[in-house]
């Protein structure tokens, strides 16, 4: 049965966008995109747009959801959170899930329940219905947050994963941004009923592309493994070397039975633990939801439009993601990183130099344009590296037994330091404007830091290489 779910409905298909001969390069890893690669990584990122497009949602609908059920600013606040906390509740369970049932089976589960939370909210005659819906939405995005880039990253050639890993981050970006266009102009009802979509794109899609070899190996279906690979590959690929590293670490690493999330906080996982759950933190509360959720303020403080503001921050976002992608397996993940959070670090300190200028009355002028350029290179720089690498980093470190609860703790610190940041920054903001934003700007310094002395360079090499390296104690043979 394990056999016939892994396998692919077009395994046939197997056509590569760049030749498809079987050299050295192919026997080594370094291939080139297939169609097949190409085709389940759109599939996998369809699940990307759903996370964005839930993110984007409860903006352009305040008005009209309140109004039409007659709900108090409160209650709409509850409806907005309401999501990060589905998403922790995912975000627990996604590694397990992922690991009992597949990451292509882990994708649709999420999708059905996306699907089912867009309908309640969809047909809701309550604020009860809303809240629910929502819950269950965030619920079906902490699961796709994490199976999500472990998908991509477990069926890639190395040379070409850190770019295609990245393109969930830009779908999720393009999700917010189509989501905030599409909400100007039509009810909360068609909104929220659009939103299931990409739910229904995502499992048709699912029916057309195949299983992560990796799992496949890791539950023992050696014959499966293969066919997935050489599907991924291209027919005239030889995957023999690919194959027998994937099926010889998996056996390795298997001896040491499956880790919980207490038997993470072991000596020989320390160096993955460390990088993947520092990201995370560095990443939350470098203040990218104070940003997000502040930036309208901002803008109108500096003499803009709140939406005219906003459309600037895509005109940014969008590019700045697509250029990431394009550097990712260029650059590397290191330099991108430092050069991105250093970004983030001058974008906040522009900003805390405003609300400091604003504050003792000089430069009032120049202050408004400080501002806006502080929160343009803000997220310019964030898009370009700090919101997709540690996610492409965290799908690259983790050994396959600790893969599924790691997978699971890092999701969770992610969304934890999300909900922290949205329901401390209005405070943070009363006691100094200017006081938050220096805050953020030294978190953001303190992550060039972290990345120049920690974070190790996965461009270029297998999963297997890089785990082994950081792990030297468990892969040990």
């Amino acid at each position: 049965m394990e056999g016939e779910i892994s396998s692919p409905l077009l395994l046939k298909e197997r056509t590569q966008i760049h030749g498809g001969g079987s050299g050295g390069e192919e026997q080594r890893g370094g291939s080139s995109a297939t169609t097949m690669v190409v085709l389940s990584t759109l599939v996998a990122v369809s699940g990307s747009y759903v996370f964005g497009s839930a993110i984007g949602y409860s903006s352009p609908t305040q008005s009209g959801i309140m109004e039409d059920l007659g709900l108090s600013v409160a209650e709409y606040s509850l409806f907005g959170s309401i999501l990060t906390i589905g998403a922790m509740i995912g975000a627990v369970m996604s590694g397990r899930i992922a690991d009992y049932i597949g990451r292509r089976g882990t994708m649709g589960f999420s999708e059905i329940i996306c699907i089912i939370g867009w309908m309640l909210i969809t047909f809701s005659k309550a604020s009860w219905w809303l809240d629910v819906g929502r819950l269950l939405v965030g619920y079906g995005m902490g699961l796709l947050s994490y199976v999500i880039p472990i998908y991509i990253a477990e069926i890639t050639p190395k040379n070409l994963r850190g770019g295609f890993t990245t393109v969930h981050q830009l779908m999720i970006c393009c999700g917010v941004s189509i989501t905030y266009l599409i909400g100007a102009f039509m009810s909360w009802r068609s909104l929220a009923l659009i939103g299931t979509i990409p739910c229904i794109v995502q499992i048709v899609g699912l029916f057309f592309i195949p299983e992560s070899p990796r799992w496949l190996a890791k539950i023992g279906q050696g014959k499966e493994c293969e066919v997935a690979l050489q599907c991924l590959r291209g027919h005239n690929a030889d995957i023999s070397d690919e194959a027998a590293e994937i099926r010889d670490y998996t056996e390795t690493i298997l001896q040491l039975s499956e880790a919980s999330i207490f038997e993470l906080f072991q000596w020989k996982y320390a160096h993955s633990l460390i990088v993947g759950v520092g990201l995370m933190v560095l990443q939350q509360f470098g203040g990218v939801n104070g940003i997000a959720f502040y930036a309208s303020s901002i803008f109108i403080s500096a003499g803009f439009s709140g939406s005219i503001g906003m459309i600037a921050m895509v005109v940014v976002q969008i590019p700045m993601t697509a250029l990431g992608v394009v550097l990712m397996d260029i650059s590397g993940r290191r330099p991108l990183l430092m050069v991105s959070a250093a970004g983030t670090c001058l974008g906040c300190f522009l900003a805390a130099l405003s609300f400091l200028l604003q504050y003792l009355n000089k430069s009032v002028a120049v202050s408004p344009f400080l501002a806006l350029f502080g929160v343009l290179i803000y997220t310019g720089s964030f898009s370009l590296g700090m919101g997709g690498i540690p996610w492409v980093i965290m799908s690259e470190v983790f050994p396959i037994n600790t893969k599924g609860s790691a997978g699971s703790l890092v999701t969770l610190v992610s969304w934890l330091g999300s909900w922290i940041i949205s329901y401390a920054f209005n405070f943070l903001m009363d006691w100094s404007s200017a006081g938050t934003f220096f805050i953020f700007s030294c978190i953001c310094g303190l992550t060039v830091l972290f990345v120049a002395k920690l974070v190790p360079e996965t461009k270029g090499r297998t999963l297997e290489e890089i785990q082994a390296s950081m792990n030297p104690l468990s892969a040990k043979r």
